[in-house]
């Protein structure tokens, strides 16, 4: 893991993480688990790669109210929140102000979840190792709000999986993570986006499509 070169989109930057990640490679006990919508290219790739199950962990930001590329939290499916208090108290975001962005973003999730998985259930996580991958971390609170909600779940391990981490950001993951794997930590991180000669926007349309191939084996 290091600097490396841009990726030229999701797939192969799925392609190329799946190479820190043969040790679980056709295991039973393991799946993978993509942040939708940016990190389920990269997921589809990783579990084909791996040959394992793919299945989705419902995310969202918590922007900051007028300034809503500042994530100030998360919340992720079935019902966990993640928030920055630190940051909220520093920028006097009122308890109306962060709610109305928690219910907002609660429907958003809500409505996603139906887009996506439809009538399938999710997989059964309890005692299994989950492979949680997403395009990159920049602030990590999308996936700091996915480990905390898969723990209660009763998971074996955690292993938070990424092409492309801000050093620091990864390093405060390994402390509610059993691993963090990025196939670039570089020096200068700056953005996500910056990592890919093609980032462009994942659509939902794209997101079934992947989850109905995973799910069919092909």
């Amino acid at each position: 893991m290091g600097e490396g070169a841009r990726f030229a989109d999701r797939a192969a930057a799925g392609r190329e993480l799946a190479t820190h990640l043969l040790r679980y490679a056709g295991r039973a006990d393991a799946v993978v688990l993509a942040l939708p919508r940016g990190g389920v290219p990269v997921g589809y790739e990783v579990a084909r790669e791996l040959r394992l199950p793919l299945d989705i962990v419902l995310v969202r930001k918590l922007g900051v109210p007028g300034r809503e590329e500042l994530a100030m939290g998360a919340i992720a499916t079935p019902g966990y929140t993640y928030l920055d208090r630190w940051l909220v108290e520093r920028l006097r975001i009122s308890s109306e102000e962060v709610e109305a962005v928690v219910a907002r973003e609660r429907r958003e999730l809500q409505r996603r979840e139906r887009a996506y998985r439809g009538e399938r259930p999710p997989l059964e996580i309890r005692d299994k190792i989950l492979i949680c991958v997403d395009d990159g971390l920049a602030t990590g609170a999308s996936m700091r709000a996915a480990v905390g909600a898969l723990r209660e779940g009763g998971p074996a391990r955690i292993v938070v999986a990424v092409p492309v981490a801000a050093a620091s950001i990864a390093a405060e993951l390994e402390s509610v993570a059993d691993e963090v794997v990025a196939a670039r930590l570089p020096e200068s991180f700056r953005a996500v986006s910056l990592w890919y000669e093609d980032f462009s926007q994942t659509s939902d349309a794209e997101v079934r499509e992947l989850l109905a191939s995973a799910n069919r084996g092909s």
